[in-house]
């Protein structure tokens, strides 16, 4: 397994952001190269995108299994990120590689900034009806 720390892009105030965390499962570990070469491009968008506040991603490489938090100023800046290139492209490319995608989205106070990775999957895994942002 492994953790990428915590990116801190932008500064949380006094107030409420939207929080984001996703599952992302491969259905071949062959494809795991490709899916790596799309996390860097991804990576490098992340850190030039409006209104994120930082973001963060666990790999588990052997069982195929991805995790992706990410923290957002709000719903309008997570729609634009998910719209623009490349993240736009991965999707398309990596969709028929992947498993059943879960995503997960709640409220979270500039205080609690940045959520630890764990307790994300626990919401992710204790929601029934995770889907697509």
């Amino acid at each position: 397994m492994v953790d990428r720390p915590w990116k801190k892009v932008g500064t949380a105030g006094d107030r409420e952001y939207l929080a984001l965390v996703s599952y992302l499962p491969l259905r071949r570990l062959r494809s795991t190269f490709a899916f790596l070469r799309f996390v860097r491009a991804v990576t490098a968008q992340l850190n030039q995108t409006r209104g994120l506040l930082g973001f963060t991603f666990r790999a588990k490489v052997l069982s195929k299994r991805y995790y992706t938090l990410s923290v957002w100023q709000d719903e309008g800046a997570l729609t634009e990120f998910v719209r623009t290139l490349p993240h736009l492209e991965t999707m398309r490319a990596l969709g028929p590689h992947m498993g059943e995608t879960r995503f997960v989205r709640w409220t979270i106070a500039g205080s609690e900034v940045p959520p630890t990775l764990e307790s994300a999957i626990a919401r992710l895994e204790a929601e029934p009806t995770a889907r697509h942002p």
